[in-house]
């Protein structure tokens, strides 16, 4: 293992795997259920997978802190479901229920939400209050890539 690859856990059975940095996150399965490593779909994260799915996770992360009562969080849903999909494999898109989270709530200080924060190589770099919109959320992914 050299000093770029990355131990990433599937985020469907939970199995390490090791990802060479030179690989493309698209084509990465898991070596036990051979699903990819990164889907096309937005990945539930708790207070207890936070740190091992978003801040060592070798993509950079959109993190949508919502709850199932807000309205405007429920019309974002799908707009981020796209997103997981036209981004797979380069960014990951990951949702954290704040009613259910409050350890992930109070340690970002989220006060409202929607609220997505994109973070890179473990460091928090944007952060976006309400409900943006596709076009703002695919430019902030694309910037992120970016930089």
């Amino acid at each position: 293992m050299t000093e770029t690859d990355h131990i990433y856990p599937c985020l469907q059975c939970g199995v390490l795997n090791r990802i060479a940095a030179a690989s493309s996150a698209t084509a990465v399965r898991c070596g036990r259920c051979k699903k990819p490593v990164f889907p096309g779909f937005s990945v539930p994260i708790t207070d207890a997978s936070f740190n091992e799915r978003v801040l060592k996770c070798p993509l950079p992360v959109l993190v949508d802190f919502w709850a199932a009562w807000c309205a405007p969080c429920r019309m974002l849903a799908p707009t981020l479901e796209r997103l997981a999909d036209t981004f797979r494999g380069r960014v990951l898109i990951a949702k954290v229920d704040v009613d259910q989270n409050q350890q992930l709530a109070s340690r970002f200080q989220i006060r409202s939400i929607p609220t997505m924060m994109m973070f890179r190589g473990g460091e928090l770099v944007d952060t976006m209050q309400g409900a943006a919109s596709e076009q703002d959320l695919i430019t902030r992914c694309n910037r992120l890539l970016q930089s």
